[in-house]
């Protein structure tokens, strides 16, 4: 059993379809969805329609809650604001509320999802180190934990302490727990264009980060086209 675990797509519909081609390649059997489905690019209905479709389980992410949200935007990131508005206007009120239902953490097979972090899933804090990784395994009950939300693939891990590093691919140890960024499909920010998904294969316990070329310039020009903020259309070339 293999699983195409698949995180932060925002609305990049030319990157979500290159990762499912390759997944498919991959022989991967299963797939599951680690939020932020919409938000940035110019395909929500699109993208989301794809993860309906394919019955993914898939928790939800913050641009997921916002954009399914009326409420008011303060403290926000101007083109990240911009973007949630527009995606609004995008979206039915079937689909938002689609996105409203979703979960923050969710137990598929044998390990977790969670878009943030196990701790306060819902006030959408960042994992970038150990520290905060640490406050996470506190709450991890799996031995395999995927998360999302800062679009850089990292693995930490747990056994007498707290480790973490990037990775390519490795072996799932019995006794020790993994917290494990998958990285971004449709934004990635670790200076690295290619789009980001991981392969969780179960019956050989390996976890594997595969990216992948995709038409960069077909996404931004919807992005410029739809009358999104250029700075979503620009980042994607340079992979922050």
């Amino acid at each position: 059993m293999k699983y195409a675990v698949i995180a932060d797509i925002h609305s990049n519909l030319e990157a979500l379809d290159v990762v499912l081609a390759d997944a498919k390649a991959q022989n991967c059997t299963h797939y599951c969805c680690i939020g932020d489905v919409v938000g940035y690019g110019a395909n929500p209905r699109e993208c989301l329609g794809i993860v309906r479709g394919m019955g993914m389980p898939c928790v939800k992410g913050n641009h997921d809650e916002y954009c399914s949200m009326d409420e008011g935007l303060e403290g926000f990131n101007p083109h990240a604001a911009e973007a949630v508005q527009w995606t609004r206007q995008q979206l039915t009120s079937e689909e938002r509320q689609w996105l409203k239902d979703l979960r923050y953490v969710r137990l598929v097979a044998n390990f977790t999802m969670v878009h943030a972090t196990l701790d306060v899933p819902q006030r959408w804090g960042y994992v970038f180190d150990k520290l905060a990784a640490a406050a996470s395994f506190t709450y991890q009950n799996t031995g395999v934990c995927f998360f999302g939300h800062t679009h850089v693939p990292v693995a930490f891990i747990k056994d007498s302490t707290v480790r973490g590093g990037t990775y390519s691919k490795f072996k799932v140890e019995t006794g020790r727990k993994y917290f494990v960024n998958v990285g971004s499909v449709g934004q990635p920010r670790d200076q690295n264009p290619k789009a980001a998904y991981v392969v969780y294969d179960l019956d050989e316990q390996t976890i594997e980060l595969r990216r992948l070329d995709y038409d960069i310039a077909t996404a931004q020009r919807k992005i410029l086209e739809g009358g999104l903020p250029p700075r979503l259309a620009d980042r994607l070339s340079h992979g922050k």
